[in-house]
């Protein structure tokens, strides 16, 4: 049976919810759902951190999907329905409890952690973000959105999985900016099919290249140089974000390694096919995947340890 932990007027108690159970097996089954690789690493994280994986991830997911499956709803009208999902969260966070079936589990977790209600809150910000900015002017821009939908999930993990410093919260807002750099860079086909670009204009006008280029899917060596300059540096933000994995609680610092080793993969892919944004979309195999994930739990989990011994 679940515990949920209920905040009202600075009161604390504790209570059993089998409606709260339900709640976070719903949200196991929207993981497992929509990415399989992810289930199967958090599902390997030790049993309560587990379960709030879980939670948040379905938060997460929720949030996108309010516009990657936009319905036949207007922008204004999407909008209007994540401004009432962001009150419902503040509503959530103010009483300790929500019957909405992702808030549910989710505010119990964030509640649970005293993970700040500014970071959920920035996420949704960030996905309206995606509904009204289909165009970044400089990589300043472009890092703020990066920050809204992925560095402050990566915040958000660490609260889950645990910490020796708080520094680790600042590597983490990175290996977050990355991941969604990277995401940007694998999709530069299909979200210009849909009218989104998000690669900065200031760096396609220093390569002399255009939005018009992007749009007529123009590879050249222009087109491969930017994109071994935007490669380059997504790839440092991963080598600097891998610093802070090791201030994580050591239990959980392989599910991190895993996903950074992934997504880096990804940009590996697109390096052998020069650069090409436009010649398919890229991905890591599950057969990859897992041995990465089994590679990094033996490192993390086994070797690391054993070395600390010797040293």
């Amino acid at each position: 049976m679940f515990v949920i932990s209920t905040y009202n007027n600075n009161h604390f108690m504790k209570y059993q919810d089998k409606s709260l159970k339900l709640a976070y097996k719903f949200a196991r089954s929207q993981t497992k759902h929509y990415s399989k690789s992810f289930f199967i690493s958090a599902s390997l994280l030790p049993k309560e951190k587990r379960w709030d994986t879980f939670a948040l991830y379905n938060f997460c997911r929720y949030a996108d999907n309010l516009i990657d499956k936009p319905r036949n709803r207007s922008v204004e009208e999407l909008i209007l329905e994540v401004d009432h999902f962001a009150e419902e969260v503040t509503a959530a966070y103010k009483y300790g409890e929500s019957e909405h079936p992702v808030l549910k589990s989710f505010v119990e977790v964030a509640l649970k952690y005293q993970m700040p209600m500014n970071y959920p809150l920035e996420l949704l910000e960030g996905v309206k973000m995606d509904l009204v900015h289909k165009r970044y002017e400089t990589f300043d821009d472009l890092y703020k959105f990066c920050y809204k939908v992925a560095g402050v999930v990566g915040v958000m993990m660490t609260y889950i999985l645990g910490y020796k410093s708080n520094h680790a919260f600042c590597y983490a807002e990175h290996l977050g900016a990355a991941m969604q750099l990277t995401n940007i860079l694998r999709d530069v086909q299909e979200d210009k099919d849909v009218d989104r670009i998000y690669l900065p204009l200031d760096e396609l006008t220093q390569f002399n290249l255009s939005y018009d280029d992007i749009k007529n899917e123009l590879f050249d060596e222009r087109m491969s140089k930017f994109m071994k300059y935007q490669i380059d540096r997504a790839d440092r933000y991963y080598r600097e974000a891998n610093e802070g994995i090791k201030l994580l609680t050591p239990n959980t610092q392989f599910a991190i390694s895993s996903a950074s080793r992934i997504y880096r993969g990804i940009l590996l892919k697109i390096e052998t096919k020069n650069y090409n944004p436009f010649d398919g979309r890229v991905f890591v195999n599950l057969g990859e995947k897992l041995r990465i994930l089994s590679g990094e739990i033996l490192r993390t989990r086994f070797l690391n340890p054993l070395l600390n011994l010797f040293t």
